[in-house]
């Protein structure tokens, strides 16, 4: 079974949500994973302009939300989700992940998305929760988004350690710089993927004219094919 699957931090929207949706459309992925999705009708806009469901945070009245969120398209479907806050939270900027558990064809599969903070320590904290929340899965993990952190930092080394690096896999010219859009210098945007799942390509579509204006950030994109069993 091939899949594709795409990450992207998409800025609020600000440039409006049909110019993300047309990048979107044109690398034509079955799973997203989003960061910075801004408020919940315009999510719910560009989850219906792409014909695909979103799995987002829960309304709370009491909290600032997580803006992360993993949208499937047919036949995939979302099982059920959950937020997940990390600790400590920023009162202002609370960070955190989505877990989606998805399936088609009696095929699940667990996909995570989130965005990771500014500071080192918080990263690396953070990124051991992630790796607590995948461990011991009996179906095949994605976990992705924005880590705001290169390759030699010490939070994708936590994550490396668990899961492989899309890109290591797969990559193509360059070295997946994802930001800023304009004029990429910075790897900083990710998939990982569990060993059941094999890595065909990877790819940040830098020639896109629309890319470089649709957000601050290039999307990431990658075909994978799951490995059968036995």
């Amino acid at each position: 079974m091939r899949l594709r699957v795409l990450v992207y931090n998409v800025h609020g929207f600000r440039a409006g949500a049909r110019r993300v949706a047309d990048v979107v459309a044109r690398l034509d992925p079955d799973v997203l994973l989003l960061n910075e999705t801004g408020g919940r009708w315009r999510l719910r806009r560009f989850a219906r302009r792409l014909g695909a469901r979103a799995a987002g945070d829960p309304w709370s009245p009491l909290r600032r939300r997580v803006k992360d969120a993993v949208l499937v398209r047919p036949p995939w479907r979302v099982v059920e989700h959950r937020l997940v806050r990390f600790e400590p939270a920023d009162r202002w900027l609370p960070r955190g992940a989505i877990v989606a558990e998805i399936a088609r064809d009696g095929v699940g599969m667990t996909v995570v998305t989130t965005h990771l903070g500014l500071r080192p320590g918080e990263r690396i904290a953070h990124a051991r929760e992630l790796v607590r929340l995948v461990q011991g899965r009996d179906v095949p993990v994605l976990l992705g988004g924005d880590l705001n952190e290169r390759p030699d930092g010490r939070a994708v080394a936590t994550l490396t350690r668990h899961l492989h690096d899309a890109w290591a896999l797969g990559g193509g010219d360059g070295d997946g710089e994802t930001f800023p859009a304009v004029d990429p210098t910075a790897r900083i945007d990710y998939l990982f993927v569990s060993e059941d799942l094999r890595v065909e390509r990877a790819l940040v579509p830098s020639a896109l004219p629309e890319a470089r204006s649709a957000s601050d950030h290039l999307p990431l994109m990658a075909e994978l094919h799951l490995v059968p069993e036995g």
